[in-house]
């Protein structure tokens, strides 16, 4: 489940990035995912880390029916605390 909501952060992400360069298609992206551990409830026992299998999985579904339909989604884990974008390619 949290590796869907951060999948949908991540588009949010990029539909801002897409809008403030114009950009109408987007062939790649590359990002490093941390070990980022989220909870659902705040309660530090109730933590997961993210999936880059699960994390694929939702970018995928989530980027069905618009500009990231066609998008190639390259997910690379860092020893970093969050995720960032590397590269977008158009």
């Amino acid at each position: 489940m949290h590796d869907f909501l951060l999948a949908k952060e991540i588009v949010e992400e990029l539909k801002k990035i897409a809008q403030e360069k114009k950009i109408s298609q987007i062939k790649k992206v590359v990002l490093e995912i941390g070990s980022i551990a989220l909870a659902h409830d705040g309660l530090p026992e109730h933590t997961e880390d993210i999936s880059l299998e699960n994390l694929t999985f939702g970018l995928k579904s989530i980027a069905k029916g618009n500009l990231f339909r066609k998008t190639q989604f390259s997910l690379r884990k860092t020893d970093s605390k969050n995720w960032k974008i590397i590269d977008i390619e158009v």
